[in-house]
């Protein structure tokens, strides 16, 4: 069977004004990975990515050859356009530069969006799941061996809660914990796709490179 590759981008700009950037750190993770991959022997067939700066920066950190493919529906959700919706329009400073406040805040917005609250922003939960799985769609189309996605933590949990079957509760929960350019394996043929491996990271296990190990 094939194997489907999703990596989580590395760790973004969180609190600048460019998120959509990754962080020096989060080059380093991303060349980590991209140097335990090859180590392993493991090189894709085919790539692709979401269409953002961070996904993108990460593949080409990677540093594996060939062109990669872009497919808008690994993007992440908008949630800077649900947080500033939930809350008249503006979110508050402290929900986007603080890191404790904003994520307890993300999980409530989220928990509302999927309940259908949140009407004013800019993508609907339906919508989300539906991108999300027209993009998976596309990348099983081929008959290929390994495929490589770099997309981001809510594009990941969703997929990963709709392969087990989950509760939406608990795919915010999934979302939360997958760490920067770890990586969820599926395995998949013309008839299957279920998961094999969630939210790994083979490239932080020794003592000098866990420091690098981040969550957002």
């Amino acid at each position: 069977m094939a194997e489907l590759l999703i990596v989580r981008h590395g760790q973004a700009s969180f609190g600048a004004e460019n998120y959509d950037d990754l962080s020096n750190l989060g080059r380093q993770q991303s060349r980590a990975l991209g140097d335990t991959l090859r180590a392993l022997d493991w090189v894709p067939d085919r790539m692709i990515t979401g269409s953002l700066m961070r996904q993108k920066q990460t593949l080409e950190e990677m540093g594996f050859d060939g062109a990669a493919e872009e497919h808008a529906g690994w993007n992440e959700y908008d949630f800077h356009d649900l947080l500033n919706s939930r809350y008249g329009g503006v979110a508050p400073d402290d929900v986007i530069t603080d890191r404790k406040t904003h994520f307890r805040a993300l999980r409530e917005t989220l928990t509302e969006w999927q309940q259908g609250g949140i009407a004013s922003a800019g993508e609907s939960w339906l919508t989300f799941c539906d991108r999300v799985e027209r993009a998976r769609q596309a990348a099983v189309s081929d008959r290929v061996e390994r495929v490589l996605v770099v997309s981001s933590g809510g594009a990941i949990a969703r997929l990963v809660a709709d392969s087990l079957s989950l509760p939406n509760d608990q795919m915010i929960a999934l979302n939360l914990q997958i760490k920067n350019t770890s990586t969820s394996r599926f395995v998949f043929s013309k008839e299957k796709f279920f998961l094999h491996e969630f939210n790994s990271v083979p490239h932080f296990h020794n003592a000098e490179r866990a420091a690098l190990m981040t969550y957002s």
